[in-house]
């Protein structure tokens, strides 16, 4: 059955200016919940519990963040109207990473003890708002996790760790680079004004 989307008022969302590719007619894009310094610090302190094979590709933590929604390669035409379709209401909450796991394919991953309801109202709208749009969305069931490396099959998760307590206050929309260095860009940000949003490329 439809939910009925929250009614929080919204909060107008931040922009970033977009510097388009001159090679690319397309930007693959997401919608993410992605960590403040103080959460990164916390897991900063939780990788270096890990042990990780020298293959490892470990995420750096500017690219750490829980994937909400995939959309693809989306025209760089469309930005302007994703970027106001992609508002819903949002509500602030609380989420705690405690679960680190090994999942196939060799990623290494920290997960949410539960997933709380305000992060299913969100993952619910912001489904609405892509299908609303004419994208896709992805049929898998939701699992919310945060990737910490790649290529990481023989890594060994700590045995003992405290969980990290994540204040959630806003969501974003990014793009992939294509660059190593930095995979991913924020293009916009929503539910709060605290931060400044970065440039794509």
């Amino acid at each position: 059955m439809p939910k009925t989307p929250s009614s929080v008022p919204l909060k107008k969302p931040e922009t970033a200016r977009v510097h388009l590719s001159p090679t690319s007619g397309t930007a693959r894009l997401f919608l993410a919940l992605m960590p403040g310094e103080a959460m990164k610090a916390g897991l900063a302190k939780h990788c270096e519990q890990w042990h990780w094979p020298a293959d490892a590709a470990r995420y750096a933590p500017v690219d750490w963040h829980i994937t909400l929604h995939f959309m693809g390669s989306v025209p760089h035409q469309r930005l302007d109207e994703l970027r106001a379709g992609l508002a819903v209401p949002f509500t602030p909450f609380d989420l705690r990473l405690g679960l680190p796991e090994l999942w196939p394919h060799g990623l290494a991953v920290l997960c949410p003890e539960a997933v709380p309801e305000a992060l299913q109202h969100l993952y619910a709208d912001l489904g609405y708002a892509v299908l609303g749009l004419g994208l896709r969305t992805d049929p898998r069931r939701f699992r919310p996790h945060l990737t910490l490396a790649r290529h990481a099959a023989q890594a060994r998760a700590p045995l003992l760790h405290p969980a990290l307590d994540w204040q959630v206050e806003a969501y974003v929309l990014m793009a992939s680079t294509g660059d190593v260095r930095q995979r991913y860009r924020v293009l916009q940000r929503y539910g709060d004004t605290g931060a400044k949003s970065r440039h794509l490329f």
